[in-house]
């Protein structure tokens, strides 16, 4: 045997080509071997080795070798796949107009000398020793002279294929020939196997020469090559042509149109060719009636008629035929194409019209094709002109003529306007058919789902369901981005196929589900077809011992043959009583055998023959010996290749020639209002297909397609998770949920009850009334009720689609597997996340916290909808998005209360937290932040962004703060506050420590008494206004953490309320020793965070100079005196109390809050640092050297906190009495109601403290004045309400009945009023207030932010006339020309 041409020397192969050529053996299986994978050479070739051996025997020629058949089929995909490679590798050239591109010559086939190959091209045939190439590029001559050897080698692949295209054609055309010559019948009902095997043959042969010259109406080079190699190699050998120069220039030239030698070469065929066409007719015929398929129910499993009769046996023959349409279609559409004379037959117009109006293309590989019509105007109406012209003149002398005349005439017509035809019906044609398939393939799922026992009788319908559904999906790609000329002109027009075709999904969904039951129920159909085996057996052995097979005298080996059949069903396992899928049977044998015997019957050398079996067999009443070999040929198949069947017709892979159209369907119909998303799973499944497509001889195909899949399985999961995301967004927005959220405000509530009472006709049109709101039962008009309706259908289909998702096994491509579920989870919590951020902020500024939270609430909602439909727990990970949003350090950081180096914090928190010091605390933009302890908020004079400060600072919006960020974030905002605090205090310590000696002087002024020298040393301190300053912020900073203590601490009482009293109550048991333990300090301080501690500010300052080191100095002990000499500052002049808030205009209140906190808190720091370092003085023994009176404790640090607020109190009041005179007293009172709120904030200092400096009845005055012109609910409350008793007055009038700050109190809620969004105007009704009024009358409130002075018991029937001249008009008249009258007011205090 001849060595392959694979291990011949490279320089030796194409010398003696011609050599192999003429070799018997190289014409042989074996010549083929590289185009054929390892499996399928290995099988073809013991198969074709099998058969040949078995001819041998029989003495005579009388079997057809149908492996070599089969074999050349595998070997003309080989073919063209290497010419696919060839033309991507050449960039696509253009022959026609010899145009190449750049591309082309680099890709190293051909040296890069275009005139020279060139010239080669377009003078072919002609030698190039007479083109005088030297004169066209003498240079470009020699340079491939040069380079001869190296330009051979990379021209040497493709010339072979040249030699394998013609080697291919030879063996082709003789067992071709061999066939239609020998073969006897060829009718798809009577010889079905040999029949396909043969007309494969003939396409893979067509495709092979047209594609060689067409593929994508681009011709492969053939020219140029073989003109190339020759030079190169009469270069390289002396001036001799390669030894197969000729024949291949005669076999490139004859096939130069390829139509042109393929109507030559198929000539002799041409007859059984038409016969095959004429007698597939009928099937064809049926396949496009969609009506008849319908009606009569050839793809329904039960009876059309009777649906009692479950398993449909009305045509099976035909339900089974319409498996192999889309082949009997080729066969019609390359048949009539390349054998024309065919379609003189009466019948055969018929039966190409009906095809040729379906389609426009003509696909000969993977995604190549030619356009149909052009060929067969360009090739075949010349021949039928022709035709016609014969007959025409032969009309007058046969009579037959008349007839072959009209029909070439009926055949020139339907060639001339059927393309027209197909141009504007062929889509909807194969719309038509697509909704008949999604509605039986649909039907049939339902069915076989419900009755899986009658899949395997049917399995054949099955089978042709699915090739017909494969057959309209590829023709739908195919057609997508066609552009045919039109007939008759030259205007090109695309084909109109729609990309929003909801029917492409339900077919893949279709198919897919159908796939699924079928390897579902394997076991079962196995089971089946072993059962009809082992029956079919006895009916074999029955007709082969009936008198007319007895008399046909069988030889011994077709003897020999029949009895191996019968023994391979005999020897068939039983399924009874075993488990079915654990039967392991090979019947390759039993069909290898029955191939040999058609191969023998059906040859016209044979004396037995197919008819003679027949007539043999069919006298019986029953089915004939070969219809029953025929049958057991294809049940076997359900045994041991029902895998490969289904791949067959079941198998999209082919679409991955059109994946980029694929996906774009896929996104304009999976989402669409015809989409489904379970469809979805088969989109994506068809991609574990793909790799399928690559050919074995191009190895490099097969990393290209897998990466081809891989990105579009990613590209089909982005646009899945984008509609997965799109719902979610759908439904959590104010067009979904939102619009099921809607709330009315009271007033507006009201306002629509009357509107709504005083509507006399109930029949009103509109429902909608002229200022937005709606009545009740709005959505249950018609016209409105499409927005409830989508609602509906967005959640169902979100639903439906997180369960598709959820259950869809993986996506298995090469090595990468995609599990649909994690994609679901990620994108799930990944568009979570981008929400949570995106509602943060507004158009103008933060989002509330309160519609923050209720957005989070409407999301998370959402989630829990689709977490009921999936196997996984999404809340789980809104957990864990919250968290990382909210804080990202190491948790162990916060247990231990240890303060990083870099605390590292979630995104939405650090905004959200930032904002709040940059806006309110800090006030950045100006907009008058000022902090209202009546309404325990901050307030300003100008929106904050889109809101006004009491939008988002009331105990409400800290509360949503609080359980959106949990204690996480309340811990970064408290630090933050903490830092901000910090920095202030830390400018408290410089003052302190620059103006030491000032403040010495001062202190010892006031103590002596000396007033001048105390205005002197106070004139000496340093920028007091800005110190001034920065104590109101630090003040205010005191406020917001109070605020957000007493937030976090109702959060925790509501939902953990054991947790809350557990802290309450160990908070009122805490030891007060000094220093304290670290486990004490600790629990102090959560204790405080949660606001149940007896004093926040006290314990939040102290925490604050404990971690920053403050109050070390020992300037510190100067502390009352700097804050006395803030009473002189100019910042009084501006100042103004606001009986409304509780406070002043300039929040000089916080002021307070600063002085009662700091002073407290230092002063605790400094005690416990002297009490230290006498510890340390004495070793640390105490018992030795302290007395035990002298120990330190919380009551001694009490005392002297007390001490120190009485101190500042006597010499405020001083300072405040002796700059006062006749003409400066118009901050008087303002500076004395400080000093007030001073005492009623401390807990160190009781209300006796200033009436011992002011008369208390100055204040009472004060206050009685204020508040009674004022419109406020607690002037009202003083003089209307009945149970304000005087003991009440008297519990605020005397400071023994103040009750402790550390004692359960109850805390009443007081409504603040919501002005949501900033509005140009808004009213304040006295109604807004009477809320408060509960709050401002109760005793026992325990947060000193709301103000308890006032009004003790002042009737309003006290009325007193004012001189005109008030101080603000805003704050209410001042008080002080009441005093100039009187002479009552304070004369003068020492």
């Amino acid at each position: 045997m001849a060595k392959s041409r694979s291990h011949f020397p490279t320089q030796d192969v194409l010398s003696s080509a011609q050599a192999a050529v003429r070799s018997r053996e190289w014409e042989g299986p074996t010549r083929w071997t590289e185009y054929l994978g390892p499996e399928i050479a290995s099988r073809n070739n013991g198969g074709a080795e099998g058969a040949a051996t078995q001819t041998s025997s029989s003495s005579s020629q009388k079997g057809l070798n149908m492996q070599w058949v089969y074999q050349l089929t595998h070997v003309a995909e080989g073919l063209m796949a290497k010419m696919y490679r060839l033309n991507q590798i050449l960039d696509y050239p253009d022959l026609v107009s010899h145009v190449y591109s750049e591309a082309f010559w680099k890709a190293g086939l051909f040296p890069n000398h275009p005139r020279i190959c060139i010239l080669l091209e377009k003078k072919f045939p002609e030698h190039h020793s007479k083109l005088q190439l030297e004169r066209v590029d003498k240079l470009a001559l020699d340079a491939m002279n040069d380079s001869a050897e190296v330009h051979l080698q990379g021209l040497e692949p493709w010339v072979q294929l040249l030699l394998d295209l013609m080697a291919f054609r030879e063996q082709s055309l003789r067992l071709i020939l061999d066939l239609s010559s020998t073969v006897i019948t060829l009718l798809p009902h009577q010889n079905s196997l040999i029949l396909h095997a043969f007309m494969d043959l003939f396409c893979s042969f067509v495709r092979v020469n047209l594609f060689s010259d067409k593929a994508s109406l681009l011709p492969i080079p053939r020219k140029m090559i073989l003109q190339t190699y020759n030079l190169l190699h009469a270069m390289a050998r002396n001036d001799r042509d390669c030894d197969f120069y000729h024949r291949l220039i005669q076999f490139v030239d004859s096939y130069d149109p390829p139509l042109k030698g393929l109507h030559e070469d198929l000539n002799f065929v041409s007859p059984r060719i038409g016969e095959v066409l004429e007698a597939v007719g009928p099937i064809v015929f049926l396949s496009t009636d969609t009506r008849k398929l319908r009606n009569e129910g050839f793809l329904s499993p039960f009876h059309p008629r009777y649906p009692d009769i479950l398993t449909n046996s009305a045509h099976p023959m035909r339900a089974q035929d319409l498996a192999n349409v889309t082949s009997y279609r080729e066969w019609v559409l390359f048949g009539y194409l390349v054998c024309p004379d065919e379609l003189l037959r009466v019948t055969s117009v018929d039966i190409a019209l009906v095809v040729m109006k379906e389609n426009l293309v003509l696909t000969l590989f993977r995604d190549e094709y030619i356009l149909l019509h052009d060929e067969y105007q360009l090739y075949v109406l010349p021949r039928i002109l022709e035709s016609k012209k014969m007959a025409k003149s032969g009309r007058t002398k046969q009579k037959e003529a008349d007839l072959e005349y009209s029909v070439a005439k009926q055949v020139e017509k339907m060639i001339s306007e059927v393309h027209e035809q197909a141009l504007y019906s062929c889509d909807a044609i194969h719309h038509e058919r697509r909704i008949l398939l999604k509605q039986e393939i649909g039907r049939m799922v339902l069915f076989f789902t419900d009755q899986p026992s009658l899949l395997a009788p049917n399995i054949q319908m099955v089978f042709s369901a699915l090739a017909f559904a494969q057959s309209e999906v590829l023709w739908y790609f195919q057609h997508v981005g066609v552009a045919a000329s039109k007939s008759k002109t030259t205007r090109v027009v695309p084909v109109e196929t729609d990309p929003n075709d909801p029917t492409i999904g339900f077919l893949l969904d279709g198919m897919d589900r159908l796939c699924c039951l079928v390897r579902k129920y394997i076991a079962a159909i196995r089971g089946y077809a072993l059962s009809y085996l082992s029956s079919c057996a006895g009916r074999i052995r029955f007709l082969l011992g009936t008198p007319g097979m007895v008399a046909l005298d069988l030889d011994a080996t077709l003897k020999g043959l029949f009895q191996k059949i019968v023994q391979h069903l005999e020897n068939i396992p039983k399924p009874q009583g075993e488990n079915i899928s654990a039967i392991t049977c090979d019947l390759s044998e039993l069909r290898t055998d029955w191939l040999s015997i058609l191969m023998i019957v059906t040859s016209a050398r044979s004396s037995i023959n197919i008819r003679h079996l027949e007539k043999a067999t069919v006298s019986t009443g029953k089915e004939g010996l070969l219809s029953e070999g025929n049958a057991a040929y294809n049940w076997s198949r359900c045994v041991d290749e029902l895998e490969s069947q289904l791949s067959k017709y079941g198998s999209l892979k082919k679409l991955y020639f059109y994946h980029q159209h694929l996906t774009t369907v896929f996104r304009n119909t999976m989402f669409g209002p015809e989409g489904r998303p379970q469809h979805c799973c088969a989109w994506l499944g068809v991609a574990s297909s793909f790799p399928e497509c690559a050919s074995p001889i191009v190895p490099e195909e097969m990393s290209k397609i897998g990466r081809d899949a891989v990105l579009y399985v990613e590209s089909l999961i982005e646009s899945i998770m984008g509609g997965l995301e799109g719902l979610i967004n759908i439904l959590d927005s104010e067009g979904g949920f939102g619009s099921l959220e809607m709330q009315l405000l009271p007033d507006q509530a009201a306002n629509l009850m009357n509107l709504t009472s005083r509507l006399s006709l109930p029949s009103a049109k509109s429902p909608k009334l002229s200022y937005g709101f709606h009545l009740p039962g709005y959505e249950s008009y018609p016209e409105n009720n499409n927005s409830i309706k989508m609602l509906e259908a967005a959640l169902q289909r979100l639903t439906n689609l997180c369960s598709v998702l959820n259950d869809m096994e993986p996506i298995c491509v090469l090595n990468h597997v995609f599990v649909l579920r994690e994609y679901m989870r990620e994108c799930i919590l990944g568009n979570f996340k981008r929400r949570l951020l995106t509602v943060l902020k507004t158009d103008s500024d933060l989002q509330r916290p309160s519609v923050l939270e209720s957005l989070i609430h409407r999301h998370t909602s959402i989630i829990h909808l689709a977490e009921q439909h999936v196997s996984m727990d999404l809340t789980q990970g809104i957990r864990e998005i919250l968290l990382a949003e909210t804080y990202s350090g190491p948790v162990s950081s916060l247990q231990l209360f240890e303060k990083t180096a870099e605390q590292q914090t979630g995104s939405a928190t650090e905004a959200v937290c930032n904002w709040y010091i940059e806006n309110i605390v800090k006030d950045v933009s100006g907009a008058g932040i000022i902090f209202a302890p009546l309404h325990r908020c901050f307030k300003s004079t100008r929106p904050v962004g889109g809101y006004f400060a009491e939008s988002v600072t009331d105990l409400r919006e800290l509360k949503s703060f609080v359980r959106t960020f949990g204690t996480y974030g309340v811990d970064r905002l408290d630090r933050m506050l903490k830092e901000h605090t910090a920095a202030l205090l830390n400018c408290i310590d410089t003052t302190l420590r620059a103006n030491r000696e000032n403040l010495e002087a001062v202190a010892g002024s006031m103590h002596s008494g000396d007033r001048m020298e105390t205005e002197v040393n106070i004139k000496q301190i340093v920028d007091m206004d800005t110190m001034v300053r920065f104590c109101i912020q630090a003040g205010q900073a005191i406020a917001f953490g109070s605020l957000l203590a007493e937030a976090s601490g109702d959060v925790l009482k509501e939902g953990a309320p054991l947790i809350y009293s557990l802290l309450a109550g160990v908070a009122k048991h805490l030891p007060d020793e000094i220093p304290e333990k670290k486990e004490i300090r600790r629990m102090r301080r959560v204790a405080n965070t949660v606001n149940v501690v007896g004093d926040h500010d006290f314990e939040w300052v102290r925490s604050i100079l404990e971690e920053v080191g403050g109050a070390t100095d020992g300037s510190w002990s100067l502390l009352p005196y700097l804050f006395a000499t803030f009473m002189t500052s100019s910042i009084w002049n501006t100042t103004a109390f606001n009986v409304d808030t509780g406070g002043f205009s300039n929040n000089v209140h916080c002021l307070a809050r600063c002085i009662c906190a700091v002073i407290a808190g230092s002063e605790l720091i400094r005690l416990e640092r002297e009490f230290q370092q006498k510890q340390s003085l004495s070793n640390g023994h105490i018992s030795e050297t302290l007395d035990p009176a002298e120990t330190l404790n919380y009551l001694s640090i009490e005392a002297s906190i007390k001490s120190t607020m009485q101190l500042f109190i006597k010499f405020s009041a001083g300072i405040i009495l002796d700059s006062w005179n006749e003409s400066n007293r118009s901050h008087l009172i303002a500076k004395l109601i400080f000093l007030d709120q001073v005492c009623e904030i401390s807990p160190y200092l009781p209300r006796s403290s200033l009436e011992s400096h002011v008369p208390y009845s100055i204040l009472r005055s004060v206050y009685s004045q204020y508040y009674s012109n004022s419109s406020t609910p607690l002037a009202l409350m003083s003089s209307a309400s009945p149970r304000h008793s005087p003991a009440m007055s008297l519990a605020h009038a005397s400071p023994s009945l103040r009750q402790h700050r550390g004692g359960d109190t109850i805390s009443p809620q007081s409504n603040v009023h919501d002005s949501g969004y900033f509005k140009t105007s808004s009213a304040h009704g006295p109604d807004q207030y009477e809320t408060d009024s509960v709050g401002i009358r109760s005793i026992d409130h325990k947060n000193r932010n709301v103000r308890r002075s006032g009004p003790l018991d002042y009737s309003l029937s006290r009325k007193s006339k004012f001189v005109e001249g008030s101080t603000s008009a805003s704050t209410g008249p001042s008080p002080l020309p009441r005093f100039a009258v009187s002479r009552s007011g304070p004369i003068s205090y020492n």
